[in-house]
């Protein structure tokens, strides 16, 4: 089989192609792609434990304890213990933070609002829908689930 025709290595060139865009477009103010994403999961007004934001971003916890400490040490966010859970740790946007946060949710809208521009609503909605499958197959790759069984889960949902 060749490697264009594969799921993954579409959606891999794809993302790739996505992120040098961001990263590109971020370097003239100093963040990139992971940075972004980063703050625009970050509540500006309640702030986020840090332990819901690793599984938002499809990260490693210690990758993302590397990511926080580099935004810690740039400014962008900091720490502070859970009012009502003293275990817990939430994350906050600095106003430095949340003027980076626009920048990039400004960036993803631009982005989306090209692509809709040129994909007609139906294309992209069964895009979604073929996404939306595909981590279906993923969450359920060692299970033994029919392919039949999981589409059906999808068009449910």
């Amino acid at each position: 089989m060749k490697r264009e025709v594969t799921v993954d290595y579409n959606i891999k060139v794809l993302w790739h192609a996505i992120s040098r865009m961001y990263n590109q477009q971020g370097s003239e103010y100093g963040i990139t792609a992971s940075i972004g994403f980063v703050l625009l999961n970050i509540d500006c007004d309640k702030g986020t434990p840090a332990t819901k934001i690793a599984p938002l971003l499809g990260l490693e916890t210690r990758s993302l304890t590397r990511m926080l400490k580099s935004l810690e040490e740039k400014g962008l966010v900091y720490r502070e213990k859970d009012e009502t859970d003293k275990r817990s740790v939430r994350i906050y946007l600095t106003e430095e933070g949340k003027r980076k946060r626009k920048i990039s949710a400004k960036t993803v809208k631009a982005f989306n609002n090209k692509v809709s521009a040129i994909i007609p609503e139906e294309q992209l909605e069964n895009f979604f829908d073929v996404i939306n499958l595909i981590e279906k197959v993923i969450e359920n790759s060692g299970q033994q689930d029919s392919p039949k069984k999981i589409k059906q889960e999808v068009t449910i949902n």
